[in-house]
């Protein structure tokens, strides 16, 4: 394993010393929980700023992380450009031909060289084919592409779906959200609405709060006509006329309907929802880079799809239990404009409220611009981690540390050091200070696994996406398990609406009662609700059916699980010699609170079967109801082992996968804190105990030399003593040369000593050494004990029959159009 590959650890670059122009070997690391606390890169064009982000995000998703990239340039793209092969042919498709024709190259020239490029620098850094091979197997990335079919569409105004709970709970919160939303809407007709002062923005803000209140989704067709018959009488103190006459309404009505109805807008409408959940991982659980292309968008239709996806971040963080481990990465490029320091567009109250929340959900915000002066100094005091490359002019530098230092980031750093660092990046060169660290560090980015061949075109996006290029409709994807297993051989669709196809002609006809029957007491009677319009010509024919609502208590003591869970179900009634099969029902998706107590105007319906007139038999197909679901419904339940959790109600596999995940990472981050606390006091002992050794050789090596030079100088004075005068043999000589004797000796002795303070040195450094050793190892087992969840169990389980409760039984009419003699029946 490299040594750049750690449990909740980027790999960004290595560190690079400005003074000597030189990168180090080794890697640097970035702490993935630091990123809770957000970041910011900043850097001009040409700086490396797009590299160092596009390797930030690579390192997330291999780390299990999501990502949710907002592109209004179009460069972010390039993070599906990812070639395992590194083959010329690979890169060909995906070469810019100006790029080639600026190198003098023709095309297959210029990709052969690219490929060798890119080869040579992933090795450089340490990063071989099979780290892109990961990267492909554990992520994916999609490009979404609304307003456009370039890319997979999304689905914006659809229906604006109510916010979360939460959301609706907290006034201040709902009121950003209906803000943002309603300035958004009106931005795309050209209206600036003032939330306070333009009726047109409280009028659409009224009728939002009123549908979202009541649990409601308005698409934009409902909303037009809100806004020509609004849900009030009254705004404020004003009768609804005195404040937006009619008249007037119906103008806004028309400026939104020229909206609909122009070209291409029906594009808005088609595509994938706009579900943060499912934007951020697969339908089987693997982390999604979500890379949201808007290059194309013109100003006005950028900033409101941006302030509508912060929006639904926003709601769906609030519905997140809160984690200090970075569960998903929100990146923004080219921010300027969406977060500036005066205005305050759409945009800006969803990102402040990210920058001030979101980390206690984990989820970490990424903002990339050429300048500090583009964000808001409130949302830079929120900023954990600054990234800044190299700079345009003076200018630029002098702002960038008006801006740090106004926020505090620099408060550890000298102007003049900052100054200085900052005038001496080059490409590729960034500064780092990050305030969970002691001091900033330079760092050389490292070579990013994606090919940067710049903004790609429609064209080249429509090659990358899976989806055809004529596909209007949804996307498909895993729809929460409803957590019953339908009975064998039925059906699960609804039956509760008219469709508009031709069909075989029904035996009634235009036959039958224009009136529902008259039954004993002891027999309800209700009908399924007609929801669309009949059309001309045409009318509606009712046919019998037997309803049934139950809810089914599940509980299993020993895995914790307790459910209940409602099944309706229809099935058709006759005079046979059965007269009515629980084993031939099909679920429906209609309540009994959607059912109606009157059939529609001018209906006829079908002749009821004698059986269905008998009010014991309700009594004996309640019962026969019960035992068909005690043998039928299962509620399938992924468990993991390991961690003995259990998938909840409506969670899909994907689902359960990233919070196992997540629960994996929190546990894996605990133990990785845990780990080193215990190690850190040994550790520290040891280091000291190191020192001190050092010390004593020291020491040692000091007395050496004292007692060497005491040796030569009582030495010289003995033979100066007969060389001028005094006899060898007399005894002040003798003396002499006897104590330079035993000096010798001490010398020795010293010597000796010395040899022995080093190889307790040594000792102690070898120590400390298998210490850390034992540490790396520590980590290493829980890497691989982490590393992957494992194999997930699905248990089945039934309810008991003192556990099936039987709400509603009864006779239903299901309606259908006839037309013509064609009978349609309902889906």
């Amino acid at each position: 394993m490299s040594d750049f590959e750690k449990l909740g650890a980027f790999y960004l670059g290595r560190p690079h010393d400005l003074a000597t122009q030189t990168t180090a070997d080794t890697p640097l690391l970035y702490d993935s929980r630091d990123l809770v606390t957000h970041a910011a890169c900043i850097g001009m064009t040409g700086s490396g700023k797009t590299g160092l982000c596009v390797g930030l995000i690579e390192e997330a998703l291999l780390d299990g992380v999501p990502a949710l990239v907002i592109d209004p340039k179009g460069d972010l793209s390039n993070l599906r450009l990812t070639f395992p092969d590194l083959t010329a042919e690979q890169f060909r498709p995906w070469i810019n031909d100006d790029d080639a024709r600026r190198a003098g190259l023709d095309a297959d020239a210029f990709a052969a060289r690219e490929a060798a490029r890119w080869r040579e620098g992933l090795a450089r850094w340490g990063q071989s084919a099979d780290r892109i091979q990961t990267l492909r197997r554990t992520a994916d990335m999609t490009i979404y592409t609304p307003g456009s079919t370039a890319g997979v569409p999304v689905n914006v105004l659809g229906s604006f779906h109510p916010p979360a709970p939460d959301v609706l709970a907290d006034a201040e919160a709902l009121r950003e959200r209906l803000t943002t939303t309603t300035t958004g809407l009106l931005g795309l007709v050209g209206i600036s609405g003032d939330a306070v002062q333009s009726r047109e923005h409280i009028l659409l803000a009224t009728v939002l709060e009123d549908a979202w209140r009541a649990g409601r989704a308005l698409d934009l067709v409902g909303l037009i006509q809100a806004i020509q018959t609004p849900p009030v009488s009254r705004i404020g103190a004003l009768d609804l006329e005195a404040f937006y006459p009619s008249k007037d309404r119906f103008s806004l009505a028309m400026a939104l309907n020229n909206l609909l109805a122009a070209p291409g807008f029906d594009i808005w409408m088609q595509g994938d929802a706009l579900d943060v959940g499912r934007l951020l991982h697969t339908p089987d659980g693997r982390p999604r880079a979500a890379i949201m292309s808007i290059a194309h968008l013109n100003d006005a239709e950028r900033m409101f799809f941006v302030s509508l996806l912060l929006n639904e971040v926003v709601g769906w963080m609030r519905s997140q239990s809160g984690t200090t481990s970075l569960r998903a990465l929100v990146y923004m490029d080219e921010v300027a404009g969406y977060l500036p320091p005066v205005a305050n567009p759409p945009s800006k109250p969803p990102l402040l409220l990210l920058l001030k929340q979101a980390r206690a959900f984990g989820v970490g915000v990424v903002l990339a611009t050429q300048n500090p002066v583009d964000l808001d100094y409130k949302a830079l005091g929120n900023i954990g981690t600054w990234f800044i490359g190299r700079l345009q002019t003076e200018r630029d530098k002098a702002r960038l540390l008006d801006g740090l230092q106004g926020t505090g980031a620099a408060q550890a750093m000298d102007r003049g050091a900052l100054d200085a660092t900052l005038s001496a990046l080059g490409n590729r060169v960034f500064l780092m200070h990050n305030v969970h660290e002691d001091a900033p560090v330079t760092f050389e980015t490292r070579w990013v696994m994606s090919y940067l061949r710049g903004p790609l075109t429609r064209t080249q996006i429509r090659q990358l996406t899976e989806r055809p290029p004529t596909s209007g409709g949804t996307a498909t994807s895993a729809s929460p398990a409803s957590g019953l297993a339908a009975s064998p051989g039925t059906a699960a669709s609804p039956v509760t609406a008219p469709a508009m196809d031709v069909a075989p002609p029904s035996r009634a006809g235009t036959q039958g009662e224009t009136a529902p029957p008259i039954l004993p007491p002891g027999i309800d009677q209700h009908f399924l609700p007609l929801r669309d319009a009949v059309p001309a010509g045409a009318h509606v024919v009712y046919r019998p059916a037997i309803y049934a609502a139950a809810t089914l208590h599940i509980a299993d003591a020993r895995r914790q699980i307790d459910e209940t869970r409602a099944v309706m179900r229809m099935v058709p009634v006759s005079d046979g010699a059965v007269g009515l099969s629980w084993q031939e029902a099909r679920p429906t998706d209609v309540t009994p609170d959607d059912l109606d107590a009157q059939p529609h105007a001018g209906a006829r319906f079908e002749p009821l079967p004698k059986v269905a007139t008998v009010a014991r038999q309700y009594t004996a197909w309640r019962r026969a109801l019960v035992t068909s679901l005690h043998a039928s419904e299962r509620l399938p339940l992924l468990v993991h082992a390991g961690s003995r959790l259990h998938q909840e109600a409506g969670e899909t596999e994907g689902e359960f996968r990233v919070r196992v995940q997540e629960h994996l990472h929190e546990s894996r981050d605990a133990e990785v804190e845990a780990l080193r606390t215990k190690f850190a006091s040994r550790i520290a002992t040891q280091q000291e105990r190191v020192r001190r050794a050092a010390q004593a050789i020291d020491r040692e090596q000091e007395d050496v030399t004292q007692t060497g030079l005491q040796t030569v100088v009582t030495t010289i004075t003995g033979l100066a003593g007969a060389l001028f005068g005094r006899k060898l043999g007399s005894a002040t000589n003798v003396g002499r040369l006897g104590t330079a004797a035993r000096s010798a000796g001490r010398t020795m002795k010293a010597k000796q000593d010395v040899a022995r303070a080093r190889a307790t040195h040594e000792a102690e450094v070898a120590r400390l050494a298998a210490l850390e050793a034992e540490v790396a190892d520590a980590v290493g087992k829980l890497q691989s004990r982490y590393a992957d969840i494992g194999a997930l169990e699905t248990v089945l389980l039934r309810p008991k029959k003192s556990d099936i409760a039987v709400q509603m039984l009864g006779l239903v009419w299901e309606p259908r159009v006839v037309q013509e003699a064609r009978v349609v029946q309902a889906p």
